[in-house]
C-alpha cells in the first residue's frame, strides 16, 4: 500500500494529473494511471470522512454548562429534527459536534426514531451515546423541591444544580415577571417575581424551560392563595402584595411554628405606630453572602430594602413565604410584645420595652 501511494505521488509530480486523466480516457492508460484516475473519488470520500471525524469536532468546541458527567435534563419536543436536537445538545455541552451527531443519526437510521419527552443526559457523553439514549432510553419524570424562605437567587441556583435551567436565565426573567395583577409594580424592586413563586415539591412530565417552571410556580402560588385568605387580607386593609411582603419577613425571621404569629403581630404593630421594622433579613437580602450576625455598619447600607433606615415595608418581598407565614400575617397573635431577639438555635425571646429587649440581647447573644 505504501509503495502504491508513493508511486501515485511520484507520477503526479512527474506527469501531472491532467495527463493521467487524458491517457485513461483515450484507452491508453497504464495500470498505474488507472489506479490514479479511479482512486480519486475514493480519496475524496476518505478526505471528507477525515474532515467530518477529525476537523469538525475540533472546530466545533463544545459549549459546556458544567464539568463532564454533569446531569442535564433534555426535552425532545414533538416535531424536532435531528439537526435541531444536535444543535441544542451541543449548546448544552452534551456532545462535541452537532455535524457528527447528524451524520451518526443518518448513517445508523436514527433520524426518525428519536422519541419525544424528557431524558436525563450527561455533559460530554458523546454523539452516539446521546443518540442511543434518545432512541432506546426511557423518558423521566423530574422532581425538584424549593424550600420555604428561598429567594429568587436561591431558587435559580437550586434549579441549575438540578440541571434544569441556567441560573442567569431564571434570574433575568424573574426581574420583570408579573403574571397576576396583585404582583404590583414598585420602584427599586429587585425581582418582580420575588415572593410569588410558591415553595413546594414539583413534578414535570413533559417539555419545560425557564418560562414554564416559573409559570408553574406562580400558578401554584395563585392556587394556594385561597378566597378566604384574600378576603381576610381585605378585612385587614392589606393588599396581596403587602401580605406577601410581610409574610416573607416572617418566613425569614421565624424558626419555629409558634413564633410566626407573634413576629407577625410585632411587625404589624410597628407598622401601625410608625416604628421601623428593623428586620435583619431585609439587610441580609442586600448582601452577596449572608452573615451569621450583622454588624452595625451593615444596618447603615443605603437601600429601600433596609428596614433599619426606612420606616414601613421594603419595596417588595425578600423570599418565598409558605402557607404558615401567610396565615400568621392574616391571623397574628394577640400580645403586648414589641421586640424580639433570636439565640444561636433560632429560639426567639420577646420583650414589651426596649430596656428589657437590650437585656435579652446581652443574655442570648
Amino acid at each position: 500500500m505504501k509503495e502504491s501511494l508513493q508511486g501515485i505521488w511520484d507520477f503526479l509530480k512527474t506527469n501531472g494529473l491532467r495527463q493521467a486523466f487524458d491517457a485513461v480516457y483515450r484507452g491508453r492508460g497504464t495500470p498505474l494511471q488507472k489506479k490514479i484516475v479511479f482512486g480519486i473519488p475514493v480519496l475524496g470520500i476518505l478526505f471528507f470522512l477525515i474532515v467530518l471525524l477529525v476537523i469538525v469536532p475540533l472546530s466545533e468546541a463544545p459549549s459546556r454548562t458544567g464539568a463532564s458527567g454533569t446531569q442535564i435534563y433534555f426535552t425532545v419536543r414533538p416535531g424536532m429534527s435531528v439537526r435541531e436536537i444536535g444543535k441544542e445538545l451541543h449548546e448544552r455541552g452534551v456532545i462535541d459536534s452537532e455535524t457528527k451527531f447528524w451524520w451518526t443519526a443518518k448513517l445508523n437510521g436514527f433520524e426518525n426514531k428519536v422519541k419525544s419527552g424528557t431524558f436525563a443526559l450527561e455533559t460530554g457523553m458523546g454523539e452516539r451515546d446521546a443518540l442511543e439514549m434518545l432512541v432506546y432510553g426511557n423518558t423521566v419524570t423530574i422532581r425538584f423541591t424549593i424550600p420555604e424562605g428561598f429567594g429568587v437567587r436561591e431558587i435559580a441556583a437550586r434549579l441549575e444544580d438540578e440541571g434544569l435551567v441556567k441560573a442567569d436565565d431564571f434570574i433575568a426573567r424573574a426581574k420583570t415577571y408579573r403574571p397576576y395583577p396583585y404582583i404590583e409594580e414598585h420602584e427599586n424592586v429587585r425581582y418582580a417575581a420575588e415572593g410569588f413563586l410558591f415553595p413546594d415539591t414539583y413534578e414535570i412530565n413533559g417539555a419545560f424551560d425557564t418560562a414554564r417552571i416559573m409559570e408553574m410556580m406562580a400558578e401554584n402560588f395563585d392556587r394556594r392563595l385561597t378566597k378566604e385568605m384574600r378576603d381576610r387580607a381585605k378585612e385587614m386593609n392589606l393588599s396581596i402584595y403587602e401580605l406577601v411582603t410581610l409574610a416573607s419577613l416572617v418566613e425569614k425571621e421565624a424558626y419555629h411554628e409558634e413564633d410566626r404569629p407573634i413576629i407577625a403581630q410585632i411587625f404589624l404593630k410597628r407598622l401601625r405606630i410608625g416604628m421601623p421594622l428593623q428586620a435583619d433579613p431585609t439587610v441580609q437580602y442586600l448582601l452577596d453572602v449572608p452573615k451569621e450576625d450583622l454588624l452595625y455598619r451593615d444596618t447603615e447600607i443605603e437601600s429601600p430594602y433596609n428596614t433599619y433606615q426606612n420606616v414601613g415595608l421594603p419595596p417588595g418581598p425578600i423570599a418565598s413565604p409558605g402557607t404558615a407565614s401567610l396565615n400568621a400575617v392574616l391571623h397574628p397573635a394577640d400580645t403586648n410584645y414589641l421586640y424580639f431577639v433570636a439565640d444561636r438555635n433560632g429560639n426567639n425571646y420577646y420583650a414589651t420595652n426596649y430596656a428589657d429587649h437590650l437585656d435579652l440581647v446581652d443574655r442570648v447573644r
